[in-house]
């Protein structure tokens, strides 16, 4: 890592890596990599942010960018001190590092920070921006979302969207996408807004939140037919048109039937027999990272914890207006299908069943079951966002909560380019795009690097 890191007094470009759940700064080894191979220490100092590693991230996402935002800060001074110059910023998420980047950005802008530099390049590889709950209704949303949010101490609840953001009454994914935030305003001060989303086999985030998008067309690949970007092929899909529909398939005969569901059986008893094993451990991993979490958490409010938390207290608005343990966790959070928003004609019959729940919508342990008008509120608030985005690009609008779709108009408005990437060679995609560990299969996500740091990255 040390050999692609750092760089001379005469680089004047800063970019900033920032890891993502669980992660650790080699999470980060192959894309700080990547753009040392196309950008000399001279030109681009390379710094990988280090505050945040491991159980830390479970601290949330706040936590997490005040402890980023000081450490670019630090190394600024530090480089200042040295006899160089930094004039240019980029900044780097991955996973959920692409949200405590943003935070860390709005902290930058509110402190001045950003004032004296030129902002380039903001990346995001599969980082979940509208959270990680599954579009889902009713009793499965209350079920899958709302206990899985209790899973991840403080990271959890904000990814899952159950918070309640200081005064604000909103998420923290809402107040960082609400267009009168310093996040937002932070953000619209760089030049180029990238991302990079799987498409397939991202256990951890799925192509809606990673891709901004109030659709997913990826859910059976089966059906559509990929477009590559030439030069990219196999890898990237071509963003201005990544997918077609595909020529109707012949009938599946009975025995490719069963030759398939052969090869998917070492899986499926390995789920039967792991996971519940899995899963416990996971829970009791759980409860004990949340007692560790709260205490640092704790230390770090009172500001014992290395950081003066009054210096990164800012005004979060523009204007005065408030408007194994991981693969259990990953398992049990992919095994859920996305549900859609109803059609007109079928959300009239709806009328008189039994009231939903707010999709992701549950913001106290004790408010978390909608009451009659409630859910009769949320039956219309489906119909009228059934009609506005129903079919969007020949596709059904995912069952995502009213602060996701305010989020994605948000984002969209800063021009984002967003680049599907089909790994094909391995499962785990997300860690496979930015080729998390030196791994067989995970070439693909070489690729998509190589692409970013030749093709996106703004110097």
């Amino acid at each position: 890592m040390a050999d692609y890191t750092g760089g001379s007094l005469e680089a004047e470009h800063l970019c900033v890596l920032v890891h993502g759940l669980w992660g650790n700064p080699n999470h980060m080894a192959s894309v700080a990599k990547a753009l040392r191979a196309q950008y000399p220490p001279d030109q681009v100092y390379i710094l990988v942010a280090k505050r945040n590693s491991g159980s830390f991230t479970y601290d949330g996402i706040e936590c997490g960018g005040e402890r980023v935002c000081l450490e670019i800060e630090e190394e600024l001074e530090v480089i200042k001190s040295r006899g160089g110059n930094i004039k240019k910023l980029s900044i780097v998420g991955y996973s959920l590092g692409g949200l405590v980047a943003r935070y860390a950005i709005g902290l930058l802008s509110a402190r001045g920070v950003l004032d004296n530099l030129e902002c380039m390049n903001f990346t995001a590889f599969a980082s979940p921006f509208l959270g990680v709950r599954t579009p889902l209704r009713g009793w499965a949303n209350q079920t899958f979302n709302v206990l899985g949010a209790r899973t991840l101490c403080m990271s959890g609840r904000q990814l899952f969207g159950i918070d309640k953001f200081r005064d604000t009454g909103k998420p923290l994914l809402a107040v960082l996408a609400d267009p009168n935030s310093i996040f937002m305003s932070g953000l619209a001060k760089f030049k180029r807004h990238t991302l990079y989303t799987n498409i397939t086999n991202d256990r951890s985030a799925v192509h809606y939140t990673t891709g901004i998008s109030k659709t997913d067309p990826y859910t059976d690949l089966s059906r559509v037919q990929a477009h590559f970007l030439p030069g990219w092929e196999d890898v990237i899909l071509d963003p201005s048109n990544p997918v077609s529909p595909a020529p109707p398939a012949a009938p599946e005969t009975l025995p490719a039937s069963l030759t398939k569901w052969a090869r998917r059986l070492p899986f499926v008893i390995a789920l039967t027999l792991f996971i519940p094993i899995g899963v416990v451990a996971f829970l009791v991993n759980s409860a004990i990272q949340t007692v560790r979490s709260a205490r640092r958490v704790k230390l770090h409010e009172s500001g014992l914890a290395g950081i003066n938390v009054a210096d990164f207290r800012v005004n979060l608005w523009i204007k005065e207006i408030r408007e194994a343990v991981e693969d259990a966790y990953e398992e049990l959070n992919s095994a859920q299908g996305q549900e859609y928003l109803v059609d007109d004609d079928e959300s009239t019959s709806d009328n008189n069943a039994d009231p939903t729940i707010t999709p992701g919508s549950a913001s106290d342990d004790d408010d978390e079951i909608s009451d009659s008008a409630s859910g009769k509120k949320i039956l219309a608030l489906e119909r009228k966002m059934s009609a506005a985005h129903r079919h969007e690009g020949g596709f059904p609008t995912l069952a995502l909560a009213p602060y996701q779709f305010a989020a994605i108009q948000a984002l969209d408005r800063l021009g984002w380019r967003k680049y599907p990437v089909w790994i094909h060679k391995h499962r785990h995609s997300h860690a496979a795009i930015i080729v998390r560990m030196d791994k067989q299969g995970f070439e693909e996500g070489k690729v998509v690097l190589r692409h970013w740091a030749t093709e996106e990255f703004l110097a």
